[in-house]
């Protein structure tokens, strides 16, 4: 393995020369640094970043702590936040909690101890006080999901406002029958979005009883099948489903798809996000769109900032983007067929 001590020998420097041009010191020549690193990039020099943490400085890595990277969500913001941190000279390291409170520890615990630069994290419902104490040591910010104990910098979507819309969009159309399906309301996402679908009801001046809810784990594309078939049993069943969740729409649309449901004659549908897929289902999936690639500039462009200011700076801050309404084929009036694909 090639040394600053070989390099050295090469140019006739000291050792603590190469040191100082391979870390940008001011005090070394530019000439200098160029012949240092040139030299450097010959020879196949590797620095050894473990030995400078060693010495208290953190590492060029930046984390994403999130619940599942089978969700398009997040996995297109992990690319989206990758592209951004390499930008700026950081690499971007993944963490996938499964919603584990205790999982979520073990990971903040291992990137504490490398002495990750920053954390980006979408928390679990109730993180663990160990959990909130090792942030607190480090630069973060919460996506999506929001919690108090974790700081006052996040970013997110006006979850009530897409899902007010989408089920407004449904009650215009004459449903009085509307089902809403969607994560948990101990998660602040899934709580703000049951909150809409409500809030939309109540403006259409539709009774309490006009809304069926299906609450379960929002990663699940087993429960979302599992759900649908429930719904659809019994002379009752509605007219409408609004979805909460992008791994829960994928479920209902397969299982819709293998019971042969007509769409939207029978059961008008509004997922949540808009995975390649969803313009070419059926006749088009109604679809609740993300600001995915606004927020990932977002966060990076944030935590880029402030790993570059005093922790004193460090205040607080939200950043709150809209969803949008894409209109497709799946939703019509009652028993009706869809009038327009358009956007």
């Amino acid at each position: 393995m090639i040394t600053t001590k070989d390099i050295a020998e090469r140019l006739g420097v000291s050792v603590s020369t190469v040191g100082r041009a391979l870390a940008d010191d001011s005090r070394i020549s530019e000439e200098t640094k160029f012949k240092v690193r040139q030299a450097a990039s010959e020879m196949g020099y590797v620095g050894n970043r473990a030995a400078r943490m060693m010495r208290g400085a953190s590492s060029n890595v930046v984390a994403l702590v999130i619940p599942d990277i089978r969700n398009s969500f997040y996995s297109t913001i992990a690319h989206e936040l990758s592209k951004n941190m390499e930008a700026e000279g950081f690499q971007l390291m993944l963490a996938e909690t499964d919603d584990d409170r205790m999982v979520e520890l073990r990971h903040l615990r291992e990137l504490s101890a490398t002495r990750v630069a920053g954390v980006i994290i979408v928390p679990t419902a109730r993180p663990h006080s160990d959990s909130v104490k090792l942030l607190r040591t480090v630069p973060h910010l919460q996506l999506l999901r929001r919690h108090p104990s974790l700081g006052s910098q996040w970013f997110g979507v006006d979850d009530h406002e897409a899902l007010r819309r989408a089920t407004a969009h449904l009650v215009t159309q004459g449903h009085t029958r509307i089902a809403y399906m969607g994560g948990p309301e101990e998660l602040p996402t899934g709580a703000e979005r049951l909150r809409g679908f409500r809030t939309a009801l109540r403006e259409g001046g539709l009774p309490d009883d006009a809304g069926r809810t299906e609450l379960g784990p929002p990663s699940s594309v087993d429960h979302g099948r599992q759900a649908v078939r429930r719904l659809l049993k019994g002379p009752d069943a509605p007219t409408a489903l609004v979805l909460g969740s992008i791994q829960l729409t994928r479920g209902v649309l397969e299982e819709l798809s293998e019971q042969g449901v007509k769409v939207p004659r029978k059961l008008s549908v509004i997922g949540f996000g808009d995975e390649p897929g969803f313009s070419w289902w059926g006749p088009g999936l109604t679809t609740i769109g993300l600001p995915i690639q606004e927020m990932a500039t977002g966060c990076a462009l944030w935590l880029m900032r402030r790993l570059k200011t005093k922790p004193g700076n460090d205040g607080p801050y939200t950043s709150v983007s809209p969803g949008s309404l894409i209109l497709r084929g799946s939703t019509a009036p009652p028993g009706g067929r869809a009038s327009s694909r358009s956007r």
